[in-house]
C-alpha cells in the first residue's frame, strides 16, 4: 500500500520530534556556561579570548554572562547549588576557601608538567586547597603608584619625598590622593612596618606597634595637607584625572577613566623612612578561572580553563583588557614585555603580598576600615580604636548558634497545619459555605494568575526567608538553630541593649529616620500644594513638573549626587557655607550631622510624592464648602483647619502608610549617602540586616531574622494605621 503525502509528513514530524529532545541534550552538552563580573574593558579581552577559544573548538558553545561584583559571591552561593550556575567563572583567590567549604567548586584533576610550569607556585597555590586546584590563574591584580609627570617627573624613593612636595606644588594641587579611610589601600602601609590585618590562622592582627605607627604616619599626612580628607573611589579618580594630584595609589583599574590630555606613568609603591626604609607591600589578588561544581559539561569547561589561562588567550586579554596575566609563556611576547604600565603592575604584584585566603578577611575589612575612619577623623587615639575594631571582628566571626533538634518544631508545624486543615473541613462541609464558594467560581476564575502570581513572588518568598531564618551558618553551610538568631538579636549577643549596633538602638534610629522624614514629607508636599493649587498662580505646570522632578530621578542617583555635595572639602554645601563666612563641616563625622544628611537626601526624594497626592484630594474638595464658609465669615485660617485639613485626612493616610513603609526601608539613601557613618550609628534596621549578610561573613540566618523582625514590625504598624484610617472613613 502506498502511503499518502500526509502519512509521510506526518510520520517525518514524528521522527523529527523525537530526535529534537536528544538533539537539545546534545547541545546542552556542548556549551560551557561563563560567569564574571569584570567592567567594560576586563570584559572586552574577556570575551575576544573566548571567540578564540570558540575558533579553536568550533562544536563548543560559550555563555558569557556578566554579573553586578557587589552581588556576585551572593549569586554564585545561591545559583550553583541549584543547578542554575555556570560551568566556569572568574573570582579572586581570597574567596576559593569559602567556595570550597560549601562545595561550590570542584577539582581540575592531573595538570601537565609543562602547564604547570607556565604560572608561578604562589599563583598556582592560591588556587588550591589541601592540594587540590580548583582554577587556573588568569591575572594579578594589586595597587601601585600613579605619577602627573608634570609635577612628579622624577619616581619618588620614599614616601616622605611625596610629602616634600607640598611645598614645591601649586595649592590646588595634593601631592597624593589615595583612599586613605580604606583598609585595602591601608594594608599596604601596614606591611611596610610589618603588620598585617589578619593572620594566617584568621585571628585579628591589626593592632600594636606596627599598626598604631602606620595610622600615626596617616594622621601626620592628612594634618599636613599631604592627602585630603574623606577620600574615596570617585574622588581619587576626580582629583588625579583632574591633574589636581601629583601622584596616585590605585589599581590598574584607574588607568581606563584617565584622559588622554594627562601626562602618567605608573611605578611600584615606594618605601617609607619612617619604617627602616621597607617598601610598601600591597595586598595581591589572583583572579582565576574556577570550576564550578555541577558542571554540566566537565571536559569542555575544563578546556576552556586551560585556553584562557594559556599564552593565547592571555596575550588576548593582555592587550584590549589591559590585565596584568599570570602566565609566564605570555610575557615573552615583546609587545607585552615591553609593556611599561602591565611591566610595572607585575613588578608591583610580585613585590606585594598574597591576601590571605581565610574566610575571616573579608570579615575584617569592615572593622578595620571603621577604626582607620575614627583615627583620622579625631574621634579616638588609634590603640583605642584598634582595640574597639578587634572586638567587632570577633564578634561578626563568633562561632555560630549550636546544631538543635528539629522534632520540637517541626511536630508544632504538623499540629498547626492539622488544625488548619480540621477548620477548612468543617467550613467546607457548611451547605453556606459551599453555595458561596459556587457563586464565586467566576471570580475566582479572573483572579486565579493574579494570585498565582503573588504566590510565586511575593508569599512564597517571604516562606523562604522566614524558615532561613531558624538556621545558622556562613554562605550555604547552615544548620538548624531554632530561635537562636532571634535570641541574639534581641539580646544584643549578651552585650549591653543600647550599645552601638545593638538591635534597640539601630530600631529607635530607624524610627526617628521615619517620623522625621515622613513629618517633612506631608509639611513641605502640603505647603507646596496649597501653593500650586492657588487658582491664581501662573505657570502652575511648570512649576509642577519641575517639582516633581527629584521624584522622577532614580533615588540613587539623587543618593550619590547629594553625597558628592556633601563631601568635606569639595562638596557644595561646604563651600556655600564658606562663601557665608561659615566654617566647613564634616558632615559623615557625627551622627548629628550625618543623619542630618541623610535626612535632607531623603526629603528631596519624598515630598514630590505627597504634593501629588495632596493636589489630586485638593480637586475632589467641592468649592461650594469653601464658599459657604466665606459667606459665614470664616477666615482663610478656619476655612484651612476646618475644611481642608478634614477633607485630606482620609486621602493623605494611605499616601503616609506607604511613605512610611518606603522611608522605614529606605536602604538606597542610607547606603550611597553616609554608608551608616559615623561608626555605625545611622545605620537603619535593613542596612543592617544587609551587612550581616553580605558584609559579616554571609550570615543569611541572621540576616533573615532581621528581615523578618523588620516585616513584623511594619505589619503592626501598618495595621494600626489602617485601623485608624477606617475610623476616619466611617466618621466622615
Amino acid at each position: 500500500m502506498k502511503a499518502s503525502p500526509v502519512a509521510a509528513a506526518s510520520l517525518l514530524f514524528a521522527l523529527l520530534g523525537s530526535l529534537l529532545p536528544a538533539a537539545r541534550t546534545a547541545a546542552q552538552e556542548r556549551t560551557v556556561t561563563l560567569w564574571h563580573a569584570y567592567g567594560d574593558a576586563e570584559a572586552a579581552g574577556l570575551v575576544e579570548a573566548v571567540r578564540a577559544f570558540r575558533r579553536a573548538h568550533p562544536d563548543v558553545r560559550v555563555d558569557v554572562v556578566h554579573n553586578a561584583f557587589g552581588a556576585y559571591a551572593p549569586k554564585l552561593e545561591s545559583a550553583i547549588p541549584t543547578g542554575h550556575g555556570p560551568d566556569v567563572f572568574i573570582d579572586a583567590h581570597e574567596r576559593l576557601v569559602t567556595y570550597q567549604v560549601a562545595g561550590l567548586v570542584a577539582p581540575l584533576g592531573a595538570m601537565g608538567l609543562e602547564q604547570r610550569l607556565d604560572f608561578t607556585t604562589e599563583h598556582i597555590e592560591a588556587l588550591s586547597v589541601d592540594g587540590q586546584t580548583y582554577g587556573l590563574p588568569l591575572a594579578v591584580k594589586c595597587a601601585a603608584l600613579y605619577l602627573a609627570q608634570d609635577f612628579a617627573p622624577e619616581a619618588p624613593a620614599t614616601l616622605e619625598d611625596l610629602e616634600a612636595l607640598r611645598d614645591t606644588l601649586p595649592d590646588d594641587v595634593w601631592p597624593l590622593v589615595f583612599e586613605a579611610e580604606n583598609s585595602y589601600y591601608v594594608a599596604a602601609l601596614l606591611g611596610a612596618y610589618g603588620g598585617s590585618i589578619i593572620d594566617r590562622n584568621g585571628a585579628w592582627a591589626f593592632e600594636g606597634p606596627p599598626a598604631e605607627r602606620a595610622l600615626a604616619l596617616l594622621i601626620r599626612m592628612t594634618r599636613s595637607h599631604v592627602i585630603p580628607e574623606e577620600p574615596n573611589g570617585d574622588l581619587v579618580k576626580q582629583i588625579f584625572s583632574s591633574g589636581q594630584a601629583a601622584a596616585a595609589i590605585s589599581g590598574p583599574w584607574l588607568a581606563p577613566d584617565l584622559p588622554e590630555s594627562l601626562r602618567w606613568r605608573v611605578v611600584p609603591l615606594p618605601a617609607v623612612r619612617d619604617a627602616d626604609g621597607a617598601r610598601m607591600r600591597p595586598f595581591v589578588t589572583v583572579e582565576g578561572a574556577i570550576l564550578a561544581a555541577n558542571a554540566r559539561n566537565r571536559p569542555d569547561a575544563i578546556a576552556l580553563i586551560r585556553f584562557l589561562a594559556g599564552s593565547d588567550g592571555s596575550l588576548l586579554r593582555a592587550r584590549l583588557g589591559r590585565q596584568v596575566v599570570a602566565s609566564r609563556t605570555a610575557w615573552e611576547d615583546p609587545a607585552l614585555r615591553d609593556d611599561a604600565f602591565l611591566r610595572t603592575f607585575r613588578d608591583a604584584a610580585a613585590a606585594g603580598r598574597l591576601m590571605p585566603t581565610h574566610p575571616h578577611m573579608r570579615a575584617a575589612f569592615e572593622p578595620a576600615t571603621r577604626a582607620i575612619r575614627k583615627t583620622l577623623r579625631g574621634d579616638m587615639a588609634p590603640g583605642l580604636a584598634l582595640t574597639e575594631a578587634r572586638r567587632r571582628f570577633e564578634d561578626m566571626t563568633r562561632p555560630p548558634p549550636p546544631p538543635r533538634n528539629p522534632t520540637a518544631a517541626l511536630l508544632i508545624i504538623g499540629l498547626l497545619f492539622l488544625v488548619v486543615a480540621a477548620l477548612s473541613v468543617r467550613k467546607a462541609r457548611s451547605t453556606e459555605f459551599r453555595a458561596r464558594l459556587r457563586a464565586s467560581v467566576p471570580a475566582y476564575r479572573y483572579v486565579a494568575h493574579a494570585f498565582l502570581a503573588v504566590t510565586l513572588l511575593v508569599i512564597a518568598p517571604l516562606l523562604v526567608g522566614a524558615a532561613t531564618s531558624f538556621f545558622a551558618g556562613r554562605g550555604m553551610d547552615m544548620h538548624y538553630a531554632g530561635i537562636a538568631n532571634y535570641a541574639e538579636i534581641l539580646t544584643n549577643r549578651g552585650g549591653s541593649l543600647l550599645e552601638n549596633g545593638s538591635f534597640w538602638l539601630v530600631l529607635l534610629v530607624t524610627v526617628l529616620w521615619t517620623v522625621a522624614n515622613l513629618t517633612l514629607h506631608v509639611v513641605i508636599g502640603v505647603a507646596l500644594a496649597l501653593l500650586l493649587h492657588r487658582p491664581t498662580l501662573r505657570l502652575k505646570g511648570t512649576y509642577r513638573v519641575l517639582l516633581i522632578l527629584p521624584w522622577a530621578v532614580p533615588n540613587y542617583v539623587t543618593a550619590l549626587s547629594w553625597k558628592g555635595m556633601f563631601h568635606r572639602q569639595f562638596g557644595a554645601v561646604n563651600a556655600i557655607l564658606e562663601g557665608v563666612g561659615a566654617e566647613p563641616v564634616s558632615w559623615f563625622g557625627q551622627f548629628a550631622t550625618a543623619f542630618t544628611a541623610n535626612l535632607a537626601t531623603n526629603v528631596w526624594l519624598g515630598f514630590p510624592f505627597m504634593m501629588v497626592v495632596t493636589l489630586g484630594a485638593l480637586a475632589t474638595i467641592p468649592k461650594d464648602l469653601y464658599e459657604a464658609a466665606a459667606v459665614d465669615g470664616a477666615s482663610a485660617w478656619q476655612r484651612f483647619r476646618l475644611i481642608t485639613v478634614p477633607m485630606l485626612k482620609p486621602m493623605l493616610a494611605p499616601a503616609v502608610v506607604m511613605g512610611s513603609v518606603w522611608t522605614f526601608n529606605m536602604f538606597n539613601v542610607i547606603f550611597l549617602v553616609s554608608g551608616g557613618e559615623p561608626d555605625g550609628s545611622t545605620e537603619i534596621l535593613v542596612s543592617e540586616a544587609y551587612r550581616w549578610a553580605f558584609t559579616r561573613s554571609a550570615q543569611y540566618g541572621y540576616a533573615a531574622a532581621y528581615a523578618v523582625l523588620i516585616f513584623g514590625i511594619l505589619l503592626l504598624a501598618t495595621r494600626t494605621i489602617g485601623q485608624r484610617i477606617e475610623g476616619m472613613g466611617a466618621a466622615r
